[in-house]
């Protein structure tokens, strides 16, 4: 990647953890999130926003340079949220737009309820939110048998259900050079806090419809255009639908922003206007 802007590396002390952020370009802000993702796997669009924007990305509670006081304390969305919004307030640049992909685009939603005046535009990009879905007491149970598996030791077994329960076809082979063999130890640490501090709290965390029905800020169901009948697809469906929205497609599946950084960055040039 070559890199178009200076990037400034910060942490943060909040109440339980230290934060990871960078900070990059200028002009209006924008924070790009993501749970479990972190703040590298945004870096090659942020760079391409930095042009014309102060572009914020972060290492969520619990992962690479986010470190917790307590390794063993649960990631909830309510808590990402208030440490996106201690962020934000430290920055003093707002109200900005945020982009929350996966399990960060809970994370926006909860921000939105919890300090609405921070944000402008709101964009959650695929939020796995089981409970939304008809078939939740089913998922509950997939969720479970998830997360006992890995905890079992069998992180090639989870990774496999993972997929199939998320309908997005992985061939064995780079199922295998993934998450088999030698493996890098903070990315192992990553997915171990994820499966088993995280992917409870995130996929069942209930969002306040009636709240973010009359929220002044403006909310964007985003999906990605290769994601048709994969489950984030159907989720996000369900939340547009439950607050009156037309689903906003975007480039690639469900990392389009990873996949074709620059594609994803002129449609998000488009939605924002």
């Amino acid at each position: 990647m070559t890199q178009t802007s200076s990037v400034a590396a910060h942490t943060l002390d909040v109440p339980g953890a230290r934060l990871y952020y960078e900070v990059r370009g200028s002009g209006p802000l924008i924070a790009m999130v993501g749970a479990p993702m972190n703040a590298a796997a945004f870096a090659p669009a942020a760079e391409l926003l930095a042009t014309d924007h102060t572009v914020l990305t972060m290492d969520p509670r619990g992962h690479m340079g986010s470190v917790l006081d307590d390794p063993e304390q649960d990631s909830t969305p309510q808590l990402r949220a208030d440490d996106l919004a201690r962020i934000l307030t430290h920055l003093d640049a707002g109200p900005a737009v945020v982009l929350g992909s996966s399990g960060g685009a809970v994370t926006i939603l909860a921000l939105v309820q919890a300090n609405p005046e921070l944000v402008s535009t709101a964009i959650a990009h695929e939020p796995p939110l089981n409970q939304l879905l008809d078939n939740r007491d089913e998922l509950r149970v997939q969720t479970a048998d998830l997360v006992t598996t890995y905890a079992s030791g069998d992180t090639l077994g989870a990774w496999r259900k993972f997929f199939a329960n998320a309908n997005i076809q992985m061939p064995e082979l780079m199922l295998e050079q993934m998450f088999g063999g030698d493996r890098d130890p903070a990315q192992v640490a990553s997915e171990r806090f994820w499966y088993l501090h995280e992917i409870d709290g995130t996929a069942w965390w209930e969002p306040d419809l009636a709240a973010l029905r009359t929220t002044p800020v403006r909310v964007v169901a985003g999906i990605g255009a290769e994601s048709a009948n994969q489950f984030c697809d159907h989720t996000t469906r369900a939340l547009a639908a439950q607050l009156g929205l037309e689903p906003t497609l975007f480039p690639g599946a469900h990392t389009g922003f990873v996949e074709d950084p620059a594609a994803f960055v002129v449609r998000l040039r488009e939605v924002l206007g």
